[in-house]
């Protein structure tokens, strides 16, 4: 089975620069970039754990692995001139709601110095044309509405981790404004857009307090489930649901570089927008096994408790949709990590990316990777 959209053989021959490529987005989206024929460069601090995607998926034998810290401008310069990316997504961060409690200025000082020393080296660097900056849907200022946010809605965010993603958004567009601005095109060649995605599951995620990893270590375990916040809602979408906009978007901004250098949405449909108590029931249904318990306590630190995107400016500006509903998603995670221990962990995600790709209306998983 082959990999069906090319993107137009885009990235063919490209180098790209994938910031955070040890982490659960950047692995993926280094793999699929790999298969695509792109040269890939990967920027980032070590795994979070030996089990995770980048390291079972031995990324490093197969791609440019570079460690290094986005704040650290010096080196990012010397990547940027030794490899002269000609695209870059920027995927590194601290990602994690409960560390920005914990360790709040060195959130700041990654999500938002870190972005701003990317568009440095975008902006200074001759080859580099193109700038997909990944922030999340937690970047708008949260009421706790019912409708999906649209990419127009103010950044705002109540805790360090959200806020700082909304303060990175602030400045990706005064970047575009100030120094890479459409107007001027022809004098920097240059073309900027951030995206904001949902709640992204997938295989190969063993982050710390995370519904997926959280659920998958427990069974492993034979432990019960511990959900901290049942009733919190959440717009879900599988790994590739987010990256297959990514990529698309990038395509599109090598063909038309003004029209697309803006900010997008990649979130799931509104029926895929349920609680984190379902998602982990959908889970042990899937996995055939596991139980739940509710230690909810009303002192924990504070998390938004609804949240969805609007992605209509996705579908009929791009063409972009998803393609799996919440109950295919769960079903494709669930089957990475129930074979990763037994399958080429890199064969298994080219695998699951040819799936995804060819997936209708029903998911037929294989059952053959080799």
């Amino acid at each position: 089975m082959e990999i069906i959209n090319n993107f137009n053989d885009a990235y063919r021959g490209k180098t790209v620069l994938v910031t955070g490529h040890t982490g659960f987005k950047g692995s993926w989206l280094s793999i699929w970039l790999k298969e695509l024929g792109a040269k890939v460069v990967g920027y980032a601090l070590d795994p979070f754990s030996d089990k995770d995607n980048f390291v079972l998926s031995n990324l490093s034998s197969k791609i440019i692995d570079v460690r290094g810290d986005i704040r650290d401008r010096k080196k990012l310069n010397e990547v940027f001139k030794k490899y002269s990316p000609d695209i870059v997504f920027h995927l590194a961060a601290q990602p994690l709601v409960r560390i920005s409690y914990e360790n709040p200025v060195e959130t700041y000082e990654t999500n938002v110095i870190g972005t701003i020393n990317i568009l440095e080296e975008i902006r200074n660097n001759p080859s580099t044309k193109i700038g997909i900056i990944i922030t999340t849907d937690k970047c708008y200022d949260n009421k706790e509405q019912l409708w999906g946010y649209k990419e127009n809605d103010a950044m705002g965010g109540y805790d360090p981790y959200s806020s700082s993603k909304g303060a990175a958004e602030l400045a990706i567009n005064s970047w575009r404004l100030s120094f890479m601005n459409p107007v001027d095109y022809t004098k920097h060649r240059k073309s900027i857009a951030s995206v904001r995605a949902g709640n992204v599951v997938g295989g190969g995620d063993w982050a710390k307090d995370r519904i997926i990893p959280d659920c998958i270590r427990a069974i492993e375990m034979n432990l019960p489930i511990e959900i901290r916040s049942p009733d919190a809602i959440r717009p879900w979408e599988h790994v590739l649901e987010a990256l297959s906009g990514y990529l698309l978007l990038g395509e599109k901004m090598l063909f038309d570089p003004l029209k697309y250098c803006q900010a997008w949405n990649f979130g799931p449909e509104l029926k895929s927008i349920v609680s984190v108590w379902n998602i982990a029931e959908l889970i042990v249904k899937s996995y055939g096994k596991g139980m739940l318990k509710d230690v909810s306590d009303s002192l924990e630190l504070h998390e938004a408790k609804i949240l969805a995107l609007d992605i209509s400016k996705a579908k009929f500006l791009l063409g972009w949709s998803p393609r799996l509903d919440i109950h295919k998603t769960i079903e494709l995670t669930v089957d990475w990590y129930k074979k990763y221990f037994s399958f080429d962990t890199y064969d298994l995600c080219v695998d699951q990316i040819k799936i995804f790709q060819t997936t209708g209306s029903d998911i037929i998983l294989s059952k053959n990777i080799k």
